[in-house]
């Protein structure tokens, strides 16, 4: 029987569904993906339109609302929503630390996780909309930044099964190697470097502060991982939100204490990075993310750790150069590096797996450029202008790729603008799709 929550003004109910692990092999193992289905009160008897959602990542779940909180408020007026826990994340079977050995030793997990690319979460949702709606249902679409991915890869392998599809900061360049987009993202991130220390001008020496520091004098994270200045500068993925430049400001502030050993870097600092650093809630999205970016048309070679290789064309990014130079240290973004299965305790185990993801070649193609050109889904995104994670011109480019794709061009938010407009995002969304705006 399925469990039934009340909250202020919602009626939730959870969901498991049995699904193949590989889609190919339909009659073989089968893992367990969640869903909640959340109702305004009041409303669980109605015929409503389902709205499926799915969450930015890779490897992230769906957001746990608190009532209609966030744009939930704006969904339930007009729909049923579903929150899915992509697979691998949340209720569904977990992949994780913990759980991947039971498959076997490094190869085994890794052709484990090869099943666990936008295709799969495609096809999953698929099952679970004929096990909702019927055959002939069809639901509504809201994907957030990389649940925009997998917005392109439904438009492009089960258009039948959506009425409509809105996507916020998640239009992917259909033709992009994982080195052309972190080839594009250090010239975005730098922008946004450059805006915050305008914007904190003593953070220029803050930042160089801590990174002299660390370059001689590793520092231990509360939960054993090891703060490097490579890992300091990883902070700059908070850059990417509405707010992130203000709370990496104020993280900087609690920097320092003077301790009986002298000026030490504080525990209260310490924690705040972990907390921003730490792939404990999400370890699918390092050991996953370049893998997203695999296409065998695009590039039938290994993704191969991009982000560090595309790194050394951008020399302003090297740490120690420029503390020698006398310049602003770069914080970088949304990069996943092979260090950061040394440094964070989480994904040490996963090291040998993340690498031979990383060397996996011939990667199945997530998206139908052809279908997509005869696209009949109405289709509306909002673009973020200079959105740190996912550039700007290749969302348009995708937008001109997918036949009657509007687009919303906007500067008033961030990458996160779904989830900090309050549903104003969500709403200019709907009236698109309606065209009524």
């Amino acid at each position: 029987m399925s469990v039934v929550i009340r909250q202020p003004g919602v009626v939730m109910t959870d969901h498991l569904f049995q699904v193949p692990l590989d889609h190919a092999v339909p009659g073989g193992e089968q893992i367990e993906v969640y869903a909640r289905e959340v109702v305004a009160a009041g409303k669980e008897r109605a015929e409503l339109p389902w709205l499926l959602y799915l969450q930015g990542g890779p490897g992230g779940r769906a957001g746990r609302p608190v009532g209609r909180d966030t744009w939930l408020d704006r969904a339930l007026d007009d729909y049923r929503v579903l929150l899915l826990d992509q697979r691998g994340t949340g209720r569904s079977t977990p992949a994780t630390r913990q759980t991947l050995p039971l498959r076997g030793d490094a190869a085994a997990q890794a052709d484990h996780l090869a099943h666990f690319r936008a295709d799969s979460i495609v096809r999953d949702a698929e099952l679970i909309r004929h096990a909702l709606l019927g055959a002939q249902g069809r639901w509504s679409l809201l994907g957030q930044s990389f649940g925009g991915f997998c917005t392109l890869t439904y438009l492009s392998l089960a258009p039948e099964g959506l009425r409509e599809a809105m996507i916020t900061g998640g239009l992917a360049g259909l033709r992009s190697s994982a080195a052309d987009v972190y080839r594009a993202a250090y010239p975005r991130v730098a922008r946004k470097n450059a805006a915050h220390y305008a914007r904190y001008p003593r953070d220029v020496e803050a930042v160089r502060r801590i990174a002299e520091h660390l370059l001689v004098a590793p520092a231990e994270l509360p939960d054993g991982g090891r703060l490097t200045v490579e890992a300091f500068q990883a902070l700059g993925l908070m850059l990417g939100s509405g707010s992130g430049s203000d709370l990496l400001h104020y993280l900087l502030e609690d920097a320092w204490v003077r301790g009986s050993a002298g000026r030490e870097l504080s525990d209260t600092f310490l924690a705040g990075v972990q907390s921003k650093l730490s792939f404990a809630e999400g370890p699918l999205y390092a050991v996953l993310h370049e893998s997203i970016y695999g296409q065998r048309s695009v590039d039938p070679g290994p993704t191969g750790w991009a982000a560090e290789r595309v790194r050394a064309e951008f020399p302003a990014f090297d740490a120690a150069k420029a503390l020698a130079n006398g310049a602003p240290v770069q914080l970088t973004g949304e990069m996943i590096y092979p260090w950061m299965f040394e440094t964070d305790p989480v994904l040490r185990p996963l090291r040998e797996t993340a690498d031979l993801l990383a060397r996996r070649t011939d990667w199945p193609d997530l998206y139908a450029p052809e279908v997509l050109a005869a696209n009949e889904v109405p289709v509306v995104a909002a673009v973020y202008h200079d959105d740190m994670y996912v550039d700007t011109a290749d969302s348009l480019a995708t937008a001109d790729a997918v036949r009657g794709l509007r687009t919303w061009v906007t500067d008033e938010w961030e990458h996160d603008g779904l989830r900090v407009s309050g549903g104003k995002v969500l709403d200019r969304l709907i009236r698109m799709a309606r065209g009524e705006a």
